[in-house]
């Protein structure tokens, strides 16, 4: 069933918006770009919420302004957003004892992720995600062709893809908006396209990612973010320090077998008495030693019902990952470690295995190999959803 199969249940949903009790605003955000608010919402998930904004650096390529995006709760939590890619660039959350914890990888300036862009750390992945098959893909009988950037397939929208966009920026009454504007047969890609992430951190420490698209000729788009999360905090920067992460793939009984350029074989496979059985809680020291860059499917999905994905332990944060998404690619940071990398936050390469990713999708090159194709239709609207919960 394509992507828009049903689409009803998304347009024409009404929504009413929250009314602003209390507003305090500090700076000149006309001549300073830079500013602090506080809300009072009628929606107690979103109390007293605070965001943020400040320069985060110059794009050399373009010219122009990135900004650093800070979404706070009542608890202490907090999520930093980039424009440029609309990326995750930190995740704080607090631990049973009050310390705040970033359990998201990332760096502390632009410069690494416009000029070092390896792994592409909490960013905005598309127009689509994951592997295209030698970069090829028919549309109504229109064939089109894109680059390959990953050997002899095409890998998270190219070497140019949303990641590497700066995205503009809104800000809502209880979280932020980025719009991209992908112009027709950009990277290949047709239809202009009006992409919109919005980010959402509410008072239950629940990050809250909705992608929503509208194009003007038929398309195909699949969007997630590459966040890569050590739960015990990102200065636990050491080959293997994930290990010690507990995973449970509760609602995947299946996953899709790949051949050696990670292209899935069409097969639906099961994966009871093979190394992805993580449908109990797993340690992951105990599990492939050589981990896992893998696609789950998720049981009982219909395009709309949020399900639960994974849960991931640790001794210091615990994470439930929640979806309307066909699957998620499981990824344990295979390939960090490399000398090109950049020292992130602390001051300390992210080496191999020293995260993890939950990216919800639509399967690896779906638009080839699946029934459940991510394909958007001139007129229809894209809208997915992801949760990150946080908790002690």
């Amino acid at each position: 069933m394509p992507i828009d199969f049903n689409t009803n249940f998304w347009i024409n949903k009404p929504f009413i918006p929250p009314i602003i009790q209390q507003q305090t605003i500090r700076g000149n955000l006309l001549s300073q770009d830079i500013f602090e608010k506080t809300i009072t919402n009628t929606d107690s998930n979103y109390d007293g919420i605070k965001i943020e904004k400040k320069f985060f650096g110059k794009i050399k390529k373009t010219g122009k302004d990135a900004y650093l995006y800070t979404i706070s709760n009542k608890n202490g939590a907090s999520v930093d957003i980039s424009s440029y890619g609309a990326t995750i660039t930190s995740i704080k959350i607090p631990d049973k004892n009050g310390k705040i914890i970033d359990v998201a990888q990332g760096y502390n300036t632009l410069t690494p992720y416009e000029e070092s862009s390896i792994g592409h750390a909490g960013g905005t992945i598309g127009p689509c995600a994951n592997r295209i098959d030698k970069g090829k893909f028919k549309l109504d009988n229109k064939e089109y062709q894109l680059e390959c950037n990953k050997g002899n397939v095409h890998s998270h929208g190219g070497k140019e893809g949303f990641d590497r966009k700066n995205w503009e920026a809104e800000i809502l009454k209880d979280g932020i908006k980025f719009t991209y504007l992908k112009k027709d047969m950009e990277n290949g890609y047709p239809g202009n396209v009006t992409a919109r992430v919005i980010y959402k951190l509410d008072n239950k420490n629940q990050l809250h990612i909705i992608y929503e698209a509208e194009t003007d000729k038929d398309t195909i788009l699949n969007l997630t973010n590459h966040s890569y999360f050590n739960l015990n905090g990102t200065e636990n920067a050491e080959a293997g320090s994930i290990k010690n992460h507990i995973v449970q793939l509760p609602n995947s009984t299946k996953y899709t077998p790949v051949d050696g350029n990670g292209i899935p074989t069409g097969e639906m496979a099961n994966v009871e008495n093979t190394i992805f059985d993580f449908r109990t809680p797993k340690k992951l020291s105990e599990m492939n030693p050589d981990g896992y860059d893998q696609n789950y499917c998720i049981d009982g999905y219909d395009g709309k019902s949020m399900i639960l994905a994974a849960k991931v332990k640790s001794d210091k944060i615990n994470m439930d990952v929640i979806t309307n998404l066909p699957g998620f690619q499981f990824y344990t940071a295979n390939n960090l470690g490399k000398t090109e990398q950049p020292f992130g936050k602390e001051g300390k390469r992210y080496e191999k295995h020293s995260a993890l990713c939950i990216e919800p999708q639509f399967f690896p090159n779906a638009i080839n190999s699946f029934d459940e194709k991510p394909i958007l239709r001139k007129g229809n609207q894209y809208r997915r959803e992801i949760i990150y919960s946080f908790y002690n």
